[in-house]
């Protein structure tokens, strides 16, 4: 069981957020979050819908809310939605109780693990490949504040998992 802070997941979108952080929360014995699924439990709507009605601007304005209630919590894994970095108020909460661990990819494997997704709004252009890479590109200083990065491109679940747990345990010193 872990008793240290949480442990804070951000990076692109396909980059594996969700499917590490539910897997390090059962090695852990810690609770799973993933700032998206509050984010549409709280709007009532889907992330797409919130997009779609109401613009990004809102997506970001219930993104904040729901960070800043997390970031008050203890014993978490959070994934969190590729854009979270984008405001520095959420980060500075993430950090205040929590190690940021960002997951990367390369444009390719992100293009491959959301190919046929159409829940990902800022995706929904001609060429995605382009965006993928322009979105990258301006990211990448928000995302570089991270306590650490793990590139998951050529890595199982279980290998990103097991180098996120060394690292943490090292930083630690448990």
């Amino acid at each position: 069981m872990w008793s240290g802070k949480n442990i804070v997941l951000t990076g692109f979108m396909g980059t594996g957020k969700s499917s590490v952080g539910r897997r390090l929360a059962r090695k852990l014995g810690l609770k799973f979050v993933d700032t998206d699924d509050l984010i549409t439990e709280q709007a009532g709507i889907s992330i797409r819908a919130i997009f779609e009605e109401y613009g990004e601007e809102k997506f970001r304005e219930v993104e904040r809310k729901v960070v800043r209630k997390v970031s008050g919590e203890t014993g978490l894994v959070i994934a969190t939605g590729g854009g979270v970095v984008l405001n520095p108020d959420n980060i500075e909460d993430l950090r205040r109780n929590g190690i940021i661990i960002c997951l990367t990819a390369s444009p390719e494997k992100i293009m491959e693990r959301t190919a046929g997704k159409d829940n990902r709004p800022l995706l929904n252009t001609e060429d995605r490949g382009k965006k993928v890479r322009e979105m990258l590109e301006y990211r990448r200083p928000f995302y570089a504040k991270a306590d650490v990065s793990v590139d998951t491109s050529s890595m199982d679940l279980q290998r990103v998992t097991a180098m996120i747990l060394k690292h943490i345990r090292q930083t630690s010193g448990k």
